[in-house]
């Protein structure tokens, strides 16, 4: 089920946003086949299923990549897949013997799709990294924080998992059609300091008419205003307010009792660090949920502050079933959603090379043949 039912990936097994893409193409419907080191799987296959949720809905097989014979087995998988991808740094995968150029040969509408912190080239191409310095070296992190703070890196999301791995699936759907179209695959570069920019580009559009200045928290978006931030309650817990639009303005002035005409304009900028102040003041004097009950279900722009053990609760969640349970694990359901293609619910993750013999009989090998692969060591 889903609109990518019939892809066949084959997934190098990694960290981070690699996994990632493959459990955004899974959960379309796709294949996936994760191949992992012969040395991480386990002997025995523990009862259960891991809580690996970046691998739910995959296959996995277990193969000694400095095997050679391990080598021609993923190639071979290679020439009935549509698509490749792999995380490694530049240069890893073609001295494995993986490398694209060998991958093409093997099967020319193969898409074979990278995934780096800088890309394939370029001065720290080759360098280690993480999400926090490729947001740094896009600009991207540089925006975000408050005023005279530095900057506040927001988790892992914006680099590994929407300028990388959300990317590097959006590139292998484009190349999967132009595949489809012409017969010819091509190899996808996703570089997560290129999709944190590309994340960013309306900022250069607000910085170019001069509605963006450089210094933190001086902004709309970034905490600077009085009508878009979030506010501590009396308990403790927070609501998020985003009432940019001077309808949506006037109703957060009603809902808080202020008078329109006793204030400055909205966008007098010189006016928000006083305004902050007041409308800080006046959310401390209830609770989230009081605040709940005044400021739901109107066009305020309004949503409680949830975290992430009471977000699945939530009655809207609820409704959509934006989250699901899994063997136990409470987890985001796949998104977006088909109205003629639609997901399944995914399969739960699969131990390390819980299912090299079926996947490869799957592909066409015979049992005699997978039999010989194990007794050379090339698989586990």
């Amino acid at each position: 089920m889903g609109p990518l039912a019939g892809v066949k990936v084959i997934e190098l097994a990694g960290i981070g946003p690699g996994p990632f893409c493959g459990m955004m193409l899974a959960d379309m419907g796709a294949d996936v086949v994760r191949v992992e080191r012969a040395s991480n799987v386990p002997a025995e296959m523990p009862a259960g299923s891991p809580p690996d949720v970046a691998s739910r809905g995959k296959r996995s097989i277990g193969v000694d990549l400095k095997n050679p014979e391990g080598v021609e087995t993923v190639l071979r998988l290679i020439e009935g897949a549509d698509v490749l991808i792999e995380g490694f740094r530049p240069g890893v995968t073609e001295r494995m013997g993986l490398g694209p150029d060998v991958c093409l040969e093997r099967n020319p509408a193969l898409v074979y799709g990278r995934m780096t912190g800088w890309g394939q080239e370029g001065p720290y191409a080759l360098t280690a990294g993480h999400d926090i310095n490729y947001i740094a070296l896009s600009g991207v992190l540089s925006m975000i924080g408050r005023k005279d703070e530095g900057p506040l890196p927001p988790l892992n999301l914006v680099g590994d998992f929407g300028g990388g791995g959300m990317f590097l699936a959006f590139g292998v759907a484009a190349a999967l059609v132009s595949a489809r179209s012409t017969g010819n695959g091509q190899v996808v570069d996703a570089a997560m300091v290129d999709g944190a920019a590309v994340l960013a580009a309306m900022f250069s559009s607000m910085t170019a008419t001069g509605m963006w200045k450089e210094e933190r928290g001086t902004n709309m978006l970034d905490t600077g205003s009085h009508f878009y931030d979030v506010y501590e309650c009396s308990d403790g817990e927070y609501v998020s307010i985003g009432s940019i639009e001077p309808q949506f303005y006037s109703i957060l002035l009603e809902k808080l009792e202020l008078d329109p005409a006793e204030l400055p304009r909205q966008q007098d900028r010189e006016q928000w660090p006083a305004l902050k102040v007041k409308v800080a003041s006046i959310f401390k004097t209830k609770t989230r949920d009081e605040w709940c009950e005044t400021m739901e279900h109107t066009d305020l722009c309004f949503a409680p502050v949830l975290n992430w053990s009471e977000a699945p609760n939530h009655p809207h969640n609820v409704s959509r079933s934006t989250f699901i349970d899994i063997d136990g694990i409470i987890q985001p359901a796949p998104a977006p959603r088909f109205s003629g293609t639609p997901v399944a619910v995914p399969a739960p993750p699969p131990h390390a090379g819980q299912n090299t013999d079926d996947t490869l009989t799957s592909f066409g090998f015979s049992a005699d043949e997978v039999s010989a692969l194990r007794d050379s060591g090339a698989i586990a």
